[in-house]
């Protein structure tokens, strides 16, 4: 894909006003020039794939080509593609830059992923981005905004399947530091996420969900937090189809078999 005559569509789930939104704006930019960002109004991490069914949806125009969604990262999208862009569908689908990782079982829960996902099952190529943080959740993001346009260049060189988007996920160190680009499968970590008890208030309990569990992947090979973790950008392909084939054959086997003996 030649990105220089590409239309691209920006959006995000950290909110209009997210720092990496704007990194991701000037990545975009240095692309090309038809770009057009559509965020939400308000920060939607953790919204995963939801859109908005039960209530109207405001659209803001913030400046030229920029509009802030009073909905989700999916709402973004969809309301991008089917209203306002309807003249000339996105060539490419940018989503990010998140602030913090997507890796492992945390695309399961990002807005920022959906974003991503929602431009695959439109049929349009679409990147996530997110800079892993450091310590204590500090975020750098030159990293990101280094080498955001090539990783991007070099990605939509590749033939992609048409249910196929990608997660790339840039390392919580400066931009020199990086020690390359690794294409790695997605982790799996220990289930669940730390709980917090807040203190009660006004005799009520509450609760905070907080970091995720640290690795411990057993399986064989590289995954993303591993790359990561050595200063690598990691970039997973990822795949709209949920349906697990191996299950699907041995299942559908052992029905024919028992429906046979009856």
């Amino acid at each position: 894909m030649d990105l220089s005559g590409a239309r691209i569509l920006v959006v995000n789930d950290d909110g209009i006003n997210a720092p990496g939104l704007k990194v991701l704006e000037r990545i975009a930019r240095s692309l090309s020039r038809d770009v057009w960002v559509f965020a939400p109004e308000t920060e939607q991490s953790g919204t995963s794939h939801a859109f908005t069914l039960t209530g109207a949806i405001r659209v803001q125009r913030m400046g030229r080509r920029r509009f802030s969604v009073s909905g989700s990262p999916t709402d973004c999208v969809l309301l991008a593609v089917s209203e306002f862009l309807d003249d000339r569908r996105p060539d490419l689908v940018l989503s990010g830059v998140n602030r913090g990782a997507n890796l492992a079982e945390d695309v399961i829960y990002s807005g920022t992923v959906a974003g991503a996902m929602e431009g695959a099952l439109l049929g349009i190529r679409a990147v996530a981005l997110s800079q892993v943080s450091g310590v204590e959740r500090q975020i750098r993001w030159n990293a990101a905004e280094t080498h955001g346009a090539d990783v991007i260049r070099a990605l939509v060189a590749e033939d992609w399947s048409r249910d196929v988007f990608m997660n790339v996920n840039f390392p919580a160190c400066a931009a020199d530091e990086v020690t390359g680009t690794k294409i790695v499968r997605q982790g799996r970590r220990s289930a669940g996420y730390d709980i917090h008890r807040m203190p009660p208030m006004r005799g009520r309990e509450y609760y905070m969900i907080g970091e995720s569990q640290p690795g411990n992947d057993a399986r064989r090979g590289d995954c993303d937090y591993k790359a990561v973790a050595r200063n690598a950008i990691a970039v997973t392909p990822l795949h709209v189809d949920l349906t697990h084939h191996g299950s699907l054959a041995t299942i559908r086997s052992d029905f024919a078999k028992k429906k046979s003996r009856d």
